[in-house]
């Protein structure tokens, strides 16, 4: 892992110096060239992350695909949207949205006196050991996405903008980013309040996101994989999250037309568990949003169209 490491840094200081910072000057950014190697930082997971799906899961996919993909362009459009996503177009937004505001808001707390709760040091000598400490973070930031994922079913105004997300009829390796921006951008809102108050430290941060939006992207491939009795409790599989994709049962409460659903856990099933919303039956089914399929309600074909409608859905005007 230290090698790791250190071929990563190595790698993240010469694309920065080769490629961002020249950049950076041009536009006149210089203020920012430390922001901006943080930024090629998560480009770099980025790159590495579409290498992993192209070189791994793609091949997956062909291997045993749950059904045939006859709709190519639904499926391009979800590349879009991992591209947009994973090469760090999203970030950048936040940076000069999001991010200074919740500076100012912090660094305000702070001179106020209120200090950042460290997770990590509730048991020194073993939480702050740098593996139990991640794990522990993961574990706690795994809970908050899937209270987060429920609210996103639960919430009418919510699920109007997270429907966009269940609307492709043929999920494959690509389909996890497929969210409308302003859902993103709530999420991203929360998932930074929470590092910040129990004080994560921003390469951890970095990781288990990066761990996370890759095992979303396994999960949402066109595969036939369960883990088997005991692996699919420990750890979502593209079966357990299907599931939750599929029409009148994974996002609908007990298969009626109302807000609820099963499987929203983001990497371990135990929450669904705990909180009685596991569905653990072998099923591959089709997947898709009842009224798409029962009503014909447009959910747009193209990206524009797709965060337009979800604006108008938002509204109670589609």
């Amino acid at each position: 892992m230290d090698w790791f490491i250190s071929v990563f840094s190595d790698v993240q200081g010469l694309l920065f110096e080769a490629v961002l910072q020249p950049l950076m000057f041009g536009l006149g950014l210089g203020n920012f060239l430390e922001d901006g190697y943080t930024a090629t930082g998560w480009l770099l997971v980025g790159l590495l992350q579409l290498g992993v799906l192209l070189a791994v899961i793609g091949p997956l996919e062909r291997w045993r695909p749950v059904e045939r993909v006859t709709d190519r362009a639904a499926v391009r459009v979800d590349v879009i949207y991992t591209l947009i996503h994973r090469l760090g177009l999203v970030r950048v937004v936040l940076f000069f949205t999001l991010d200074p505001l919740f500076d100012q808001l912090f660094g305000a707390l702070r001179v106020a006196g209120w200090q950042t709760f460290h997770l990590d040091a509730v048991w020194p000598g073993v939480t702050d050991q740098p593996w139990v400490s991640l794990l522990l973070y993961l574990v706690v930031l795994d809970l908050v996405n899937y209270w987060m994922h429920r609210g996103q079913h639960q919430w009418e105004w919510w699920w109007r903008l997270h429907a966009l997300h269940h609307a492709q009829r043929q999920l494959t390796m690509w389909s996890d980013n497929r969210t409308h921006l302003l859902d993103d951008v709530i999420q991203a809102a929360i998932s930074v309040v929470v590092a910040q108050l129990i004080g994560i430290a921003p390469s951890q941060f970095v990781a288990i996101v990066a761990l996370t939006q890759l095992s979303e992207s396994f999960q949402h491939a066109n595969l036939r994989l369960w883990f088997g009795p005991l692996g699919e409790r420990l750890w979502v599989s593209p079966r357990f999250h299907r599931l939750h994709h599929a029409i009148g049962i994974g996002h609908e409460s007990r298969g009626k037309n109302t807000l609820g659903g099963n499987n929203f856990g983001v990497l371990l099933p135990c929450w669904d568990m705990l909180f009685g919303t596991a569905n653990f039956e072998l099923r591959f089914e089709p997947t898709g949003v009842r009224d798409q399929v029962e009503q014909g309600r447009d959910y747009g074909r193209g990206f524009w169209s797709q965060q337009w409608l979800g604006l108008k859905r938002l509204a109670g005007r589609a």
